[in-house]
């Protein structure tokens, strides 16, 4: 295996298990997913690869250290928290109304723009890409040039517009058209987990703002 292609594989991988850790964006697309099927849950997935990219760019774009700044995580920190919270009160609002029809569902542009606040706003994306834009000796590229970079990059954004269709699939199946009572708790539920994620957020920004000792 060439030395690029076992680097795509790499960021393939690395993806993958990104992508599919759950938190903020993984709710989203069940909420949505609940009432406005497939496509829905696949607008929220399309719109997070939004900011993956953008993270991806910056984070390879060799400013790791930059993306490390308090500067950076404070705002970023309190906008995620701050949206979080609002889909927690809007999950938990939502809960109760009948099951809409198809024509009622909520627009895809606004799963789209939805998915890509949450990609945008999220704190962990920022260690994340602070993290390998830094680290491609561990990878095995002691000297990264910018197709190294490149290949990274595809492999990473083929792997996350994989993943789009593969939980938005997933999400589609287990948890669209099961009904009213199916539906209030699953609104519950990702209310209570953008709660919990809000609440997170918030605590690591005042840990940045106050550290202990």
């Amino acid at each position: 295996m060439t030395p690029l292609l076992s680097l795509f594989g790499m960021a393939f991988l690395l993806g993958l298990i990104f992508n599919a850790a759950p938190g903020a964006v993984f709710a989203e697309t069940i909420r949505r997913g609940v009432d406005g099927g497939y496509r829905q849950a696949l607008s929220v997935q399309i719109g997070s690869l939004a900011g993956d990219a953008a993270w991806a760019i910056l984070g390879l774009a060799g400013i790791g250290l930059l993306l490390q700044a308090e500067m950076l995580r404070i705002p970023v920190g309190i906008g995620g928290a701050a949206y979080l919270a609002w889909l927690a009160f809007d999950s938990w609002r939502e809960m109760t109304p009948p099951m809409p029809d198809a024509a009622d569902a909520p627009a895809t542009g606004n799963a789209l723009r939805s998915g890509a606040i949450l990609a945008l706003s999220n704190p962990q994306n920022v260690a994340y890409w602070a993290a390998l834009g830094s680290a491609f000796g561990a990878l095995g590229v002691s000297d990264p040039g910018r197709l190294d970079y490149a290949v990274f990059f595809a492999g990473f954004m083929a792997s996350s517009v994989l993943w789009c269709f593969v939980c938005a699939g997933a999400v589609s199946w287990l948890f669209g058209g099961r009904g009213e009572a199916w539906r209030v708790w699953t609104y519950r539920l990702c209310a209570l987990a953008f709660a919990w994620l809000a609440a997170g957020t918030a605590r690591e920004v005042l840990q940045i703002i106050w550290p202990a000792g």
